[in-house]
């Protein structure tokens, strides 16, 4: 009898061990238990604003997120999200996402992001902290009155790219000369009609040879205009051409180039240097060119459809031949 028993006992010992072995194998192969990895934490522990850039429109805030990891497997990336909303209107303006890579245990970091909004009112910005795809840490920060900001004078959004001149004319010792102006938009608004002085200054002495008013024009964003102005100057010397534009009575933006009627170069015995003698009326160019608007231009060689005139003539030579055969 206590065989019996003995043996009933080492059965359901080994039935439990059995039962105990292969929770444990199920629990590993489905990944519910992992290696004692440790749980991560992240505080926000402070968020700053700035503005970087005020336009009429349009503000640019900077905004540094400061991130503490208090602890946490430090093999894991982490990304920053940062979003805007209208306090007016609660919807979302603007978004930018940063990778932030792998953080230590301990380590505080601080993340900057530029987010352009419209200078109108004022922002709810939420920052949420990821680390590969699950939400760790959030953090949010308010902005008011942005439309109170006074724009920057000199953030008129135009450049002056290029310049380029052309002789039209030379009589008497003095060059006509067509100055054409490249202004590009850089803003993200049609910009004004500014003014627009352009000088022609001697290079060696300074005096100044000729200067004309002038005005950009309301240029589209992204878009590049060109504007011309006639300038004269006597020949044989080299000249500086200053472009100002003006924004009433403040010089908002500045560009430069260049005509080399005399040019100075260096002959074999470098110690010496000499005036290149320029036949100035070889380069004048009363021809006027337009530019080719998009829609009406068409590449040179593009045939139109249909048959030619010679491959017309054979076709109908040869219908004429085989109508009399069958007639």
């Amino acid at each position: 009898m206590r065989k019996l028993q003995t043996k009933s006992a080492q059965i359901s010992f080994l039935k439990s061990l059995f039962l105990i072995l292969s929770i444990i194998a199920f629990t590993f192969g489905s990944g519910c238990v992992k290696d004692f990895e440790e749980e991560s934490y992240y505080n926000v522990r402070d968020m700053d604003i700035s503005a970087d850039r005020t336009g009429a429109a349009f503000v640019d805030l900077n905004v540094t997120t400061y991130i503490e990891k208090s602890q946490g497997d430090p093999a894991k990336n982490t990304s920053l999200l940062l979003k805007a909303y209208s306090q007016e209107s609660g919807l979302l303006e603007a978004q930018k996402e940063i990778k932030l890579g792998m953080l230590k245990k301990g380590e505080t970091k601080s993340v900057s992001q530029i987010l352009t909004l419209p200078k109108t009112g004022g922002y709810d910005l939420h920052c949420v902290l990821f680390e590969e795809s699950v939400q760790k840490s959030n953090g949010e920060i308010k902005v008011y009155n942005l439309d109170a900001l006074p724009a920057e004078v000199q953030e008129i959004g135009l450049e002056i790219p290029e310049m380029d001149f052309r002789v039209k004319a030379v009589e008497g010792g003095r060059v006509l000369v067509e100055n054409d102006i490249y202004l590009t938009n850089e803003g993200r608004e049609t910009s004004k009609d500014f003014r627009m002085l352009v000088k022609v200054r001697e290079m060696d002495a300074g005096l100044l040879a000729d200067k004309v008013w002038t005005r950009t024009g309301e240029i589209k964003p992204e878009a590049t205009v060109i504007q011309s102005v006639n300038l004269t100057m006597p020949d044989q010397y080299n000249y500086i051409v200053e472009v100002l534009i003006w924004n009433n009575d403040t010089i908002v933006e500045r560009g430069e180039g260049y005509i080399r009627l005399s040019p100075v170069t260096e002959t074999k015995n470098r110690n010496v240097t000499q005036a290149r003698e320029i036949q100035t009326s070889e380069f004048e160019n009363v021809v006027e060119t337009g530019m080719i608007p998009e829609e009406e231009h068409t590449e040179e060689g593009e045939s139109t459809p249909g048959f030619s005139l010679p491959l017309s003539a054979i076709l109908l030579c040869s219908a004429a031949i085989l109508r009399r055969r069958f007639a």
